[in-house]
């Protein structure tokens, strides 16, 4: 394997377990959409920032990006379960 493969490798396998842990402690009955909105767009921003800029810098800013967005996209009261 080379370097940027184990890299997005290893930094996707972290955001995914991450966002099943906060996913699973966060609410007794299933996540909501919005829920899975901001995991997913965690995980997907995680993994592009690590390859495009690198490092945990570049995953974590990724991250954050990616949730932020997620969480735009999946607003609103339908689909949001209390």
């Amino acid at each position: 394997m080379n370097k940027i493969t184990t890299r997005y490798g290893k930094a996707l396998t972290l955001a995914v377990a991450l966002t099943g842990a906060l996913a699973l402690g966060g609410c007794a009955h299933g996540p909501s959409r919005q829920q899975v909105g901001i995991g997913a767009g965690a995980v997907a921003g995680g993994a592009v920032g690590n390859v495009l800029f690198g490092g945990p810098i570049g995953t974590i800013g990724g991250a954050a990006a990616g949730a932020l967005v997620g969480n735009e996209l999946t607003k609103g009261g339908r689909g949001h379960r209390h």
